[in-house]
């Protein structure tokens, strides 16, 4: 028989475990499978808490529902019933202390035609006459691996990049545009640019597939994304799953790995897939080179605050789901969602929910870190009086900080998780890294990379 120990028991890794047990049931296979995961609970960024009739998902919000591998395995466990998808609306970015609707007919904010750009209310005339330069310059030296912040101000200017495109891109991926490839964000943007002659008359092309995409672009579940959680959960029959257990090492031994918790006796382990974020990933294999190369992955931080009200949901000042901050605001968020208005499951009641988001790059995030959650809520409270006018008691407030939790895909991003996998291959072979650190920080992406790595321990068994 052989054992198959998954370390972390977030998304990634109880799909690790799902896809495995499929395969040894169809297939008959004499494996053991062990799942160990710090906490108490399984999941990792995805948990929800329930509080005053609210529903409040302290990491990830929602799933996109397009990525491949999501609609499959949602169908394997019975959940379509239980489905619930994200209401459409106008997004905002909040600038010069006024909320200005994102144009309708444009993507991540790059305009799909010349209408779409000269309705903007967020660039000037000159900046729209510069981004007209997209429509004849040609790309004679820009790759997928350039910057994408590079790309899009080369071709659409600055002003458009910097009021409408990066505060929409820069909330979606977490990351300076200027750092970021296009490779790891929107890696479609070159191949529109090289066929069309034109990044807007690519997106113009392709218009109608991003505006069907737009409609229940998002799911969750009638009782928010722990639903998926827990019902993973309750599949993994042929499956220990080990909770309150650290892993402190892994160490080879011969054709094995010895693993080692802080209060859990040893697992011999023929396989091991280290589903853990890379700090912790590097702690647990104490190798000095494989350290070297984690720590060149960065992360990104943190701060989300619900806020819900006794008050109704219609009480907001615009129909719209949310907010962006650019420059030149009055208040200190990087976002807001209004949560009741785009997600109707999480207000029983019809009250407004909001949730505030401050970010690592906020100026004032060091100083954020270090306040009292009392303090916290009394920014959020003005944040949320000053951008839309509601003031009240909140019913419910519910604080989560993501210290260096988020990955963040810098340049060469790939040739680092390249590097570091051949390393593994020739110094620790069954050992795997999974999860968001490495191959993509959306929840379709670590449902695809778990069903990857089981295949990858089907095929070596």
């Amino acid at each position: 028989m052989k054992t198959v120990v998954v370390i972390g028991g977030g998304i990634t890794g109880l799909c690790t475990m799902h896809y495995l047990q499929k395969q040894k049931n169809e297939k008959n296979l004499d494996i053991q499978l062990v799942l160990v995961e710090k906490n108490e609970f399984l999941g990792g960024k995805i948990h929800s808490a329930y509080d005053s009739g609210f529903t409040l998902e302290t990491g990830a919000d929602s799933i996109v529902a397009r990525h491949k591998s999501v609609m499959p395995l949602v169908q394997e466990l019975g959940l379509e019933d239980d489905l619930v998808y994200n209401g459409t609306g106008i997004s905002y970015i909040y600038t010069n202390n006024t909320l200005h609707a994102i144009p309708v007919d444009s993507v991540f904010g790059i305009p799909t035609s010349i209408e779409s750009l000269n309705s903007s209310t967020l660039v000037s005339s000159q900046g729209k006459q510069e981004a007209l330069k997209d429509l004849d310059l040609p790309n004679d030296h820009f790759t997928k691996e350039s910057s994408i912040g590079d790309f899009l101000e080369y071709f659409l200017g600055k002003e458009l990049v910097e009021k409408q495109i990066a505060p929409v891109l820069s909330g979606v991926y977490s990351g300076d545009l200027y750092k970021l490839t296009m490779a790891s964000t929107l890696p479609y943007l070159l191949d529109y640019k090289e066929q069309y002659g034109s990044i807007i008359k690519g997106f113009g092309a392709n218009r109608k597939q991003f505006q069907k995409s737009a409609d229940k672009k998002f799911i969750s579940f009638r009782n928010g994304l722990s639903q998926l959680i827990d019902r993973l959960e309750e599949t993994l029959t042929d499956v220990e799953i080990i909770k309150g257990v650290a892993t402190t090492n892994v160490a080879k031994q011969g054709d094995h790995f010895i693993c080692s918790f802080d209060n859990h006796e040893d697992i011999t382990a023929d396989f091991v897939v280290l589903s853990t974020p890379h700090a912790v990933t590097s702690n647990i294999l104490e190798d000095e080179a494989v350290e070297k190369e984690l720590n060149t992955i960065h992360n990104a931080s943190i701060i989300t605050i619900y806020v819900g009200f006794n008050i109704p949901d219609d009480n907001l000042p615009a129909d719209g789901t949310g907010y962006i901050v650019s420059e030149n605001s009055d208040v200190i968020c990087n976002a807001c969602t209004w949560t009741s208005r785009k997600w109707k499951h999480t207000s029983k009641s019809g009250n407004l929910l909001v949730r505030m988001f401050y970010k690592n790059t906020n100026p004032l995030f060091n100083k954020l870190q270090k306040l009292s959650e009392e303090e916290l809520t009394a920014i959020a409270l003005d944040d949320i009086k000053k951008s839309l006018n509601v003031e009240g008691e909140p019913a419910t407030v519910n604080i989560t900080k993501w210290n260096d939790l988020m990955p963040v895909y810098g340049m060469g991003h790939a040739d680092i998780v390249k590097s570091l996998n051949q390393q593994l291959e020739e110094k620790y072979p069954n050992l795997i890294l999974a999860g968001c650190s490495y191959y993509g920080v959306g929840i379709g992406n670590c449902i695809q990379n778990g069903q990857d790595t089981a295949e990858k321990i089907i095929k070596q068994l």
